[in-house]
């Protein structure tokens, strides 16, 4: 009589392809590290004695230039345009909070073009963002 029964093998588990899984997870992470970059404006920033930290990831920031230019996201707005940012940026998530970020040598009347802007909006969560002494 033949014996037909297969023999068994151990069981194994194959590790090669967890090195791929790995490569994968890095370029996961490094492109999602380069998506939340921040932008940012070169500025001389005011400074203040007295600070409240806030919380970066709920925030719209308005950046203004000495020259009076002003803006938000990369993009360079107007009242209007700066009006509609401020919409969409409340309407994406209604607890954002505004950050005017203006240069040291920003005339008050440009600064305060852009308060006007979030007076009319009726908007009370802002900041002035500042450089600690």
């Amino acid at each position: 009589m033949l014996n037909l029964k297969p023999k068994r093998r151990n069981p194994s588990i194959t590790t090669s392809s967890m090195s791929d899984i790995g490569f994968l997870l890095l370029i996961f992470i490094m492109l999602i590290s380069l998506m939340n970059q921040r932008y940012e404006e070169k500025i001389n920033y005011s400074e203040s004695a007295v600070l409240e930290k806030t919380q970066a990831d709920k925030n719209f920031e308005i950046w203004i230039q000495s020259n009076g230019t002003i803006s938000a996201d990369g993009k360079i707005l107007n009242d209007k345009t700066l009006e509609n940012a401020v919409v969409s940026a409340i309407a994406e998530n209604p607890t954002v909070r505004i950050h005017i970020i203006a240069d040291r040598d920003t005339p008050y009347k440009y600064v305060n073009e852009a308060v006007a802007v979030l007076q009319t909006l009726q908007h009370r969560v802002v900041s002035f963002v500042v450089k600690e002494r």
